[in-house]
């Protein structure tokens, strides 16, 4: 009973912050600035680690280093789906006002559709065990050819079976109608390019879920735990996003350390039935990369002429 309780009063909580969010901090569609997005990116940080605090008194410290763990791996494998925000809004030229109300209705649907795969996952694994070797199979696979795939590849949204099939069912403007997805013409109802920013956004993030939900998944077989971590790396995704969309091309070897990442969670969750690897151990090895990749990539920069061109993201 406490723990259905303790599920109402978590959504509650996150609902309202949305809402706050969306109809209060950010009512008014403005380009989000760096001092903002590093003020927003501390503040969901934070409070991610006074959730953290609240779950070690209330479950203890394994529930604890669990939930940190698996938060420090979901909010790793953001960073690299933000290169892919980063084409998508380039591809569309999406104005810097309207990115945050984007990502904000993203978010939504993604925290909706992992919430979904999180459930399935962990009452398949309750009652198929061997999905686990599926599972680890995979996240080798994924971390080994996300090593050899360029995050900075162009864009194809007309390869996108979801945005073809919209595309034909849909009346779309020509333009964009200032913040807004859907438009009223002549007593007819039509979508604006936004909407099928929207619909990019939310759909690549099912792929960015096949990756990540496995990968925490092999942390924690906790659904609330798995729920939670998730929770928190989204809700600060849109903050970071704009915190370091200017930058993110510095970090050329986190994507490498993220690669590593997932092959490293595979492996462990491969041998789980022959060796149990104590959490802080696995917490210290993906610190340890993420440190190492950031570090490697401060050091050792790309040279000017391997540096991608920086977004444009006006109206042409």
């Amino acid at each position: 009973m406490d723990t259905i309780l303790f599920w109402v009063i978590f959504n509650a909580f996150i609902l309202l912050l949305l809402v706050l969010d969306l109809f209060v901090f950010h009512r008014k569609e403005h380009e989000v600035k760096i001092k903002e997005a590093l003020l927003w990116s501390a503040f969901w940080v934070a409070l991610s680690l006074i959730f953290n605090a609240v779950i070690y008194y209330w479950k203890g410290p394994a529930p604890a280093l669990e939930f940190l763990t698996a938060y420090l791996i979901e909010k790793s494998l953001s960073v690299d789906n933000l290169f892919v925000f980063i084409l998508i809004f380039n591809f569309f030229k999406v104005p810097l006002q309207y990115q945050h109300k984007i990502l904000f209705w993203g978010i939504m649907g993604a925290l909706v559709l992992r919430g979904i795969f999180i459930l399935v996952g962990v009452a398949l694994i309750a009652k198929f065990h061997f999905i686990i070797y599926i599972l680890g199979a995979f996240l080798v696979y994924t971390g080994i050819k996300m090593a050899f795939t360029k995050s900075d590849d162009e864009l194809h949204p007309e390869q996108n079976p979801l945005i073809v099939w919209v595309s034909q069912k849909l009346r779309f403007t020509k333009t964009a109608v200032g913040g807004k997805f859907f438009t009223r013409i002549d007593g007819k109802i039509y979508a604006t390019p936004l909407f099928l920013v929207l619909i990019m956004v939310e759909s690549t993030d099912v792929v960015f879920a096949a990756d990540s939900i496995p990968a925490i998944l092999a942390i924690s077989k906790d659904p609330f735990i798995v729920y939670t971590s998730n929770v928190f790396a989204l809700l600060g995704l849109r903050a970071l996003y704009f915190a370091l969309a200017g930058i993110m091309q510095l970090f050329h070897y986190l994507h490498y350390g993220l690669s590593l990442i997932l092959v490293f969670i595979g492996a462990k969750l491969l041998l789980s039935d022959i060796y149990h690897m104590d959490m802080r151990y696995a917490l210290l090895v993906v610190g340890s990369i993420l440190t190492v990749s950031v570090v490697a990539s401060l050091l050792f920069p790309k040279k000017e002429n391997e540096l991608p061109p920086p977004p444009d993201v006006t109206i042409p």
